[in-house]
């Protein structure tokens, strides 16, 4: 009797059709994150000098700066290795994103996060790549306490960071 291989095991109601079209779509929504992760650094860049500020309101201003290191410019006096490791290392999360993506697409609100981190993180690579910093530009404060200037790619990464952590709340509490 000759043996078969085994079948990989899906989502209930999920063919092997719909789930490669369920990742994809969660690579589409990547693509739009880091498209507009880069349209807005290019009209930041096209318009602003860097350090120049506009004020939108009394709370928030657009601003161009350069960050060499990662979230809230760690390691940025580094001397220059670490544009390398933020590359290697965003390279690294990226494939390993795009692989759980391939294994979880069914499940909307993990493959959701997930596609937000991988947005943000190639879009923070495709800087440090073509630029050897990231450009952040959203920046405010309010009574005195200045948040670090971000951009649309550290936002996307803080969204699904967020929703990778109700997505787990959620999991554990339906198991109880």
């Amino acid at each position: 009797m000759a043996r078969t291989a085994p079948r990989p095991v899906r989502s209930p109601g999920v063919s092997a059709q719909s789930g490669a079209l369920s990742w994809m779509a969660w690579l589409s929504v990547s693509a739009l994150i880091i498209l507009a992760d880069q349209f807005t650094k290019v009209l930041i860049v096209g318009f602003f000098q860097v350090g120049e500020a506009h004020p939108v309101t009394g709370f928030f201003r657009l601003i161009r700066v350069h960050n060499a290191g990662a979230a809230f410019s760690m390691l940025a006096d580094a001397s220059g290795w670490q544009r390398w490791f933020f590359i290697g290392f965003g390279v690294a999360a990226a494939l390993f994103v795009v692989w759980m993506l391939r294994t979880h697409g069914a499940q909307k609100l993990f493959a959701f996060a997930l596609a937000c981190v991988l947005g943000g993180a190639v879009g923070n690579v495709i800087d440090r790549i073509v630029y050897g910093h990231v450009i952040d530009f959203l920046d405010f404060h309010w009574a005195g306490v200045h948040f670090p200037a971000f951009n649309v790619a550290d936002s996307a990464i803080t969204v699904g960071a967020a929703l990778l952590l109700l997505d787990e709340f959620l999991r554990v509490r339906r198991q109880r």
